[in-house]
């Protein structure tokens, strides 16, 4: 019997230990990295792991949480200047200068793909005004992930006292950040072309992390380095559909490092076949049933897991206390969410599986309700 909760608010996201090596028995790869993990993309399950939490300086990786934040603040194709002193900054750069004229957008691609130090700096002081402030939003996000040790002081990765963060925590930052479809679409890409300057005009960005062509199924997600952190790098990829995050800090060969865990890993995990539950109703008012039949858009969904089974799987329907008449068949009413152990996997729509009328009754109430107001807008028209 599937698990089904019904609530009104969001689950409680419940943040897994990270600890162990070598995943479940076998032997682990060999790398260079001081730190390293891999997870399900899905269920955040570890794989492998070493030194993964262990808080260490994350370089440029840390433009992941400057850009999912950028993303989500809305207006992002809106045109504006660059701030001139947040641009002058050391290190990689998407080219901004002086006067120039661009978008959220483009800032997000100038972050993700060359690295840009500039990129992520405009973009905190058009969100929040300074860098200061738009730290404190970062951090603010890391606690709500439940990045326990996760501490940003600048949007660029450029070190400040206390900037770092764990193996572990990059890995579900990226799980976080992969959700967003535009996100997952800007960081897969090798090249992009955007729009800024003084006028604005077209321009190809290319992407620093070279595993996108050198390992199939790579599809982000971030590079980094400083003399301080040494090579990071976020990497995320999908072979037979399964799905894994890969990190790596303070490493020498953090190319070939990947490799060797996504080898070792995809070994290591399998795809479960979940069937989703077709008996869910909500209570929908004004109908002539007080219950409405809900179904998701599948029948199935695979994720990807290590020891996981169908039992360690929940389902929460997520909706209003009151649905409310009429629904049409197949209007979007609700939210399946799917969970783990208490963590997210995924949330699926819930389509009406019948039509739900306003019930004879309550017509007649709206219909006569709907014309004495008329009269009564009429009648105080002509009195004046």
């Amino acid at each position: 019997m599937k698990r089904i909760i019904s609530v009104s608010a969001a689950v409680l996201l419940t943040v897994l230990c990270v600890c162990g090596t070598a995943a479940y028995g076998a032997e682990g790869p060999d790398i260079s990295a001081k730190a390293a993990v891999l997870i399900s993309a899905d269920t955040g399950e570890v794989v492998y792991s070493r030194n993964a939490s262990e808080k260490l300086p994350m370089a440029s990786t840390t433009k992941i949480m400057t850009a999912l934040l950028c993303l989500e603040s809305g207006g992002l194709y809106d045109e504006f200047t660059v701030d001139s002193q947040a641009i002058r900054v050391e290190g990689s750069s998407m080219g901004l200068c002086e006067g120039d004229t661009v978008t959220k957008y483009a800032l997000c691609c100038g972050m993700l793909l060359p690295s840009g130090n500039d990129a992520a700096n405009a973009a905190a002081v058009r969100i929040a005004g300074s860098i200061e402030a738009f730290a404190g939003l970062m951090n603010e996000r890391a606690r709500k992930i439940g990045l326990s040790k996760t501490y940003f002081v600048t949007p660029s990765g450029l070190e400040g006292e206390g900037h770092g963060s764990s193996a572990a925590d990059m890995a579900m930052l990226a799980r976080e950040a992969l959700k967003n479809e535009l996100f997952r679409d800007i960081c897969s890409r090798e090249s992009i072309k955007v729009r800024f300057g003084s006028p604005p005009y077209d321009r190809w960005l290319k992407n620093t992390n070279k595993l996108l062509s050198i390992y199939e199924g790579v599809y982000g997600v971030k590079t980094g380095f400083t003399d301080e952190a040494g090579r990071c790098l976020v990497s995320a990829c999908r072979r037979d559909g399964r799905d894994l995050i890969c990190v790596t800090l303070n490493g020498r060969n953090d190319w070939d490092d990947h490799i060797a865990i996504y080898e070792y890993g995809f070994g290591a995990v399998r795809q479960l076949e979940l069937e989703l539950p077709d008996d869910i109703s909500a209570d929908i008012a004004g109908a002539a049933s007080d219950k409405l039949r809900l179904v998701p858009g599948k029948s199935s969904c695979n994720v990807t897991t290590v020891t996981g089974n169908a039992d360690d799987f929940t389902y929460t329907v997520l909706r209003p206390p009151f649905l409310y008449a009429p629904v049409r068949e197949g209007d979007e009413a609700a939210e399946l969410r799917i969970s783990f152990l208490g963590r997210e996997v995924c949330t699926l729509p819930l389509y009406a599986a019948e039509t739900a009328e306003i019930k004879a009754a309550d017509k007649s109430k709206s219909k006569k309700g709907m014309f004495s107001r008329l009269k009564e807008f009429l009648g105080g028209y002509f009195s004046r």
